[in-house]
């Protein structure tokens, strides 16, 4: 990595950074508003008003994107874009929600440390992912919700030599709210390679009946890749790293920073992101990532009736449903279900290509605030509307 000994100085890289304070990054641009004592911090953008948060001529390279906006409702956050063109691109390769491009979905701010990612306190929104650029990069932010908001960024970037075989970030945003029983949900598919999967966040919105959501395997098709996937997982929180269910975490390279229960204790809303850093997947000619929907159901010794109902609707999968010849239990055993899942996939392909470009209805539906999840604290106070 470039950057793995802080004591190099490359005196080829010309440090710039763009803001409201300076909006072209320009040398000796910033701050020039109100004799340069914070005359321009901030914007506040109408509903359905697109800002350029940057707009420069390569090459060169985003380091770092800090940007925070007031907390508000799910639907309000969830509606707030991020999209990046390149090289004069009139489609994005970049369109993804604002939260879940820094790591969480469902429009519910978390505080949360990655390696990539973090988002301090619960409302400061860091990437650390590299974005290098050939010919020029514009990035837009897009207020898509019903209310004005407030925006304060920082884009942290380099002008400089960009490496032959550096890739060009793409972010794509995918929703199927329901899933389709024994149809597993698509993460990431559609972009030419050569390219390398970085790694994706993804959510759940948990429909079906029981506690547990997570058996479905994390596939991983290459190239010529068939019916059967060259990586396969063994749950969806293995694919995180952790084990026998999963609760609210946060590390390196994987993590759950956000889980919102319901009064009853069971998850309603679950978010999790993966960077695969250390161990890359990279493509040749195409990638296709997807993550089946199964889960796990138990029926205790008077539970025969609602055994029968469920098995009816939810195919078994794996090896079928376990019985107990000693009548402790009914059946056990993994099933197939449906759920609501979402994914941002982040991939470095050679060449810009476009992604689709996000729905917000289709991002905001179903996702407000539950009985008994109350606002963040700051909501109020900041919160004009």
């Amino acid at each position: 990595m470039l950057f793995a000994d802080p004591s190099r100085i490359d005196i080829s890289l010309d440090s710039r950074a763009a803001t409201f304070e300076n909006p072209t990054g320009q040398r000796g641009a910033g701050g020039t508003i109100a004799g340069g004592r914070k005359g321009s911090p901030a914007r506040v953008l109408a509903p359905g008003e697109r800002v350029v948060l940057m707009d420069a001529v390569g090459p060169g390279t985003v380091r770092h994107i800090w940007l925070t906006v007031p907390p508000g409702p799910p639907e309000v956050l969830r509606a707030l874009m991020l999209e990046v063109f390149y090289d004069g691109h009139g489609q994005p390769s970049v369109s993804v929600p604002v939260l879940d491009f820094f790591g969480l979905a469902h429009g519910r701010p978390a505080a949360y440390d990655a390696a990539l990612m973090s988002v301090h306190e619960g409302r400061g929104y860091n990437s650390y992912v590299p974005m290098p650029f050939r010919d020029r990069i514009r990035i837009e932010f897009t207020n898509g919700s019903p209310r004005r908001q407030h925006l304060f960024y920082q884009v942290d970037y380099t002008l400089g030599p960009v490496p032959d075989d550096a890739g060009y970030l793409h972010a794509s945003f995918r929703r199927e709210n329901p899933t389709t029983m024994r149809r597993d949900f698509v993460i990431a598919e559609g972009l030419r390679g050569p390219g390398r999967f970085l790694g994706c966040v993804v959510g759940v919105r948990v429909l079906d009946e029981g506690t547990w959501y997570g058996e479905g395997e994390v596939k991983c098709y290459i190239d010529g890749d068939g019916e059967h996937p060259t990586i396969c997982g063994t749950g969806l929180e293995d694919y995180i790293g952790s084990a026998w269910g999963l609760g609210q975490h946060a590390a390196l390279y994987a993590g759950a920073p956000n889980i919102v229960q319901r009064e009853d204790g069971q998850p309603a809303f679950v978010s999790f992101y993966r960077w695969h850093l250390p161990d890359p997947i990279v493509f040749r000619e195409r990638l296709r990532m997807t993550i089946q929907q199964i889960g796990y159901a138990f029926f205790g010794k008077d539970d025969g009736e609602r055994f029968e109902a469920y098995a009816k609707t939810h195919p078994a999968a794996g090896l079928g449903w376990e019985r107990d010849e000693r009548g402790r239990y009914t059946a056990r055993g993994i099933a197939e279900r449906v759920d609501d899942y979402c994914a941002t996939a982040f991939v470095f392909c050679r060449e810009p290509q476009p992604v689709p470009r996000v729905d917000v209805a289709l991002a905001v539906a179903d996702i407000g605030r539950i009985a008994g999840e109350r606002p963040l604290p700051f909501e109020r106070v900041l919160t004009s509307e």
